[in-house]
């Protein structure tokens, strides 16, 4: 199964929504805590192509983006072969 990255902030509904259907799935997570750290949000601005809403998602190297697509994924039956690199 593919590790998640999820850059998130303090205080963000969307993220701990994203952070519990990734868990409920039993996904390895990366959490990067971006919202008063300037480097890691930079990070997370260049990895994410200048997207700076939170959280931000990646599976393996994918970047999926923000929860509303992560759960669209999971509508539409396609995060599963994500996760699991297909």
């Amino acid at each position: 199964m593919q590790k998640a990255t999820i850059y998130t902030r303090p205080m963000c509904s969307f993220c701990t929504r994203a952070l519990m259907l990734l868990k409920q799935k039993g996904v390895a997570i990366s959490e990067v805590s971006a919202g008063f750290d300037k480097e890691k949000r930079d990070e997370m601005l260049a990895r994410s192509n200048g997207l700076r809403t939170f959280p931000q998602i990646f599976i393996g190297e994918t970047h999926v983006g923000g929860c509303d697509e992560l759960f669209a994924l999971e509508k539409a039956g396609n995060l599963d072969p994500l996760l699991n690199g297909q």
